[in-house]
């Protein structure tokens, strides 16, 4: 494991590198913090599914629905699961793969200028506390590495495409969890 850079000591990450991810785009900063949820299987927590998708090692035999997105290439910056362990897929200073089709306050491709981070979740299920807490940590680390502006989850900037972090997903807490006032998100 090693500590995020700027992170508080007890943000612990354990790296495993993604091969879907490259460089940004030159003179670009990284502005947007995007939160997604994932869970493989659908609703399913603690398996090593999300890990095997972002390093291309998802078996479509295990699963049926690991068929039909196997070929997939994508990755977050960061996972963290329902336990509170937070995994590093792409360093921040890199482009990851999270965001597709996307677009925030006008600007097209997400991927450009955000980091993404995944939460082991779905859209039926509450989020854990320690995950809330984990990534107030990792949001509180970055934004002292980067000028980051906003917050949002995946379904602000693929509306209609995209529904994570999804209705369960508590906005006024991850707030309160960064002892400030409203984020991008609860607008």
């Amino acid at each position: 494991m090693a500590p995020l850079p700027s992170a508080p000591d007890a943000l612990r990450v354990r790296v495993c590198a993604s091969p879907n991810q490259d460089e940004r785009p030159p003179g670009l900063p990284v502005s947007l913090i995007v939160v997604h949820a994932i869970s493989l299987p659908p609703d399913s927590f603690g398996g090593p599914g999300v890990e095997q998708l972002f390093t291309n090692t998802l078996d479509p035999a295990e699963h049926p629905y690991y068929a039909e997105i196997h070929h997939l290439r994508v990755s977050a910056h960061y996972l963290v699961r329902r336990d509170g362990e937070v995994l590093q897929f792409v360093e921040p200073a890199q482009r990851a793969w999270h965001a597709g089709v996307s677009s925030w306050n006008g600007r097209a491709r997400c991927n450009d200028f955000s980091i993404g981070i995944e939460l082991e979740g779905c859209d039926s299920l509450p989020f854990e506390p320690v995950q809330y807490a984990r990534l107030a940590d990792l949001v509180r680390a970055l934004q002292g590495r980067f000028p980051i502006e906003a917050v949002v989850g995946h379904s602000d900037i693929a509306p209609g495409r995209k529904t994570d972090p999804g209705p369960c997903f508590d906005w006024m807490r991850l707030s309160a969890e960064l002892g400030r006032g409203r984020i991008a998100s609860e607008a």
